[in-house]
């Protein structure tokens, strides 16, 4: 399983980032995908999901009108939409394939001024 998370950047507040996931080594189109986030000296908390299918997702009440997740079954990728960015946002943000107990390197996101 491979796990290569990328998109990630400094961002003033309001602005937008787009996450990316490439996954490999596992049949991606049969895995729910799960993006989580840790901020600096705080656990690491689940953000949004997606179904196997991509007909279902769904957010964190803190991202709720502000993030979306998506998936391309035949790209073996994961999106993570994330618009109107805060402070708080900050953090290394991770994707997460169901089934299997990997974590990638993740990717920096900075919201600051």
């Amino acid at each position: 399983v491979q796990l290569v998370e990328s998109g990630g950047g400094l961002v003033q507040p309001g602005g937008s980032l787009r996450p990316s996931c490439a996954a490999s080594g596992f049949t991606f189109s049969e895995s729910a995908m799960s993006w989580y986030r840790q901020a600096p000296g705080k656990e690491r908390e689940w953000v949004s999901y997606v179904a196997s299918n991509g007909l279902s997702s769904r957010v964190a009440p803190f991202a709720r009108g502000r993030f979306t997740t998506s998936r391309d079954n035949g790209k073996n990728m994961a999106f993570l939409q994330m618009n109107r960015l805060r402070p708080e946002d900050t953090g290394v943000y991770y994707c997460s394939a169901a089934g299997f107990d990997y974590w990638g390197q993740g990717t920096q996101v900075t919201v600051s001024s």
